[in-house]
């Protein structure tokens, strides 16, 4: 058994980086993504996401040292978040995991947090 955390044995830094901007690409282009982020922001929105799974995968906590508690429903709930928005935050995610080099075990649990946290920020109900 190792003590070392899943941002450790994924690949640290570079590979969440590489995630975030994958992700990021694809938000940019999608139709019901894209309009929740104002050109000014798309920067800012990758490094809170880049800081964010970083520090919750075991790496650096840059993201409470700046931000404080993460309250991810709070943060989110200005956004009209329905099934629709999830299932396209999903796709792009899905999109950016799959690009990741490791073992299929490290990426299912990476993506096992990602759908829970997906789901849980949902606030429209239509």
């Amino acid at each position: 058994m190792t003590d070392r955390t899943l941002y450790e044995e994924i690949g640290g830094h570079q590979v969440f980086e590489n995630l975030v901007s994958h992700f990021y690409a694809l938000v940019a282009i999608d139709p019901i993504l894209r309009p929740m982020y104002p050109d000014s922001e798309m920067h800012e929105a990758a490094e809170r996401l880049l800081m964010f799974l970083e520090q919750y995968w075991g790496g650096p906590t840059t993201y409470s040292e700046k931000r404080g508690h993460p309250r991810l429903r709070m943060r989110h709930q200005p956004f009209h978040v329905d099934l629709a928005a999830r299932d396209a935050w999903l796709s792009c995610m899905k999109s950016a995991v799959d690009e990741i080099e490791t073992t299929p075990e490290l990426k299912s649990q990476l993506w096992e947090y990602l759908l829970t946290a997906a789901d849980a920020m949902v606030n429209q109900f239509e």
